[in-house]
């Protein structure tokens, strides 16, 4: 039970932080890269609108965030709740962003590939940490800050997708970034923060 309290904790962060991280990943891909990849697919033709561009974008920026700071953890944490935590980042954030990546091959989006640069930096600075040290700053940044930002961003990008499938990810995403988010509150309070 904890451990689904906890993936679902993570998930939250990572939608949060993919929604946070579009500008970075807009300067990084050329608008030719884009066009090139839809000319490609063979999906749908219909161009998405900016706002399901955008929530892809986020989507995807989250999960790869999450999942790469769940692997530092996996390496560092002391607390077996903690790694078990980030083990279910792991898992639930990478099925999550196969499926924004099929989604996205489908209609011609161009995705980030790696940590914005924000988490790049907490990156850095996880991998400096170690012990009860490393465990606190991991939770209180990947498993609530991060989450709660993925979620309001979800909530935010929901308002502007018209697309179907884009609509489908997003209302698949929610769930589970509210349950990490929860996961993630729920040992906070129980290490006495």
């Amino acid at each position: 039970m904890q451990k689904n309290k906890t993936l679902k904790g993570v998930l939250a962060v990572s939608a949060v932080v993919a929604m946070f991280s579009t500008v970075g990943v807009q300067a990084q891909t050329p608008p030719s890269a884009a066009q090139n990849g839809a000319a490609g697919q063979i999906g749908s033709n219909t161009k998405l609108s900016s706002g399901d561009e955008k929530a892809l974008k986020d989507m995807a920026q989250a999960n790869i965030n999450e999942v790469a700071a769940a692997k530092i953890a996996l390496g560092k944490a002391q607390s077996s709740e903690v790694k078990a935590f980030a083990q279910k980042m792991v898992e639930d954030h990478s099925s999550a962003l196969t499926k924004v990546q099929t989604v996205a091959q489908q209609k011609g989006v161009e995705l980030p590939t790696e940590p914005d640069a924000k988490h790049k930096a907490m990156a850095a600075r996880l991998e400096k940490q170690s012990g009860s040290a490393f465990d606190k700053m991991y939770m209180e940044n990947a498993g609530t800050k991060d989450h709660k930002m993925v979620l309001s961003t979800l909530k935010s990008d929901a308002s502007l997708i018209k697309d179907p499938d884009v609509k489908a990810l997003a209302d698949a995403h929610t769930p589970v970034v509210e349950e990490h988010l929860k996961s993630a509150q729920q040992m906070s309070m129980k290490s006495g923060k």
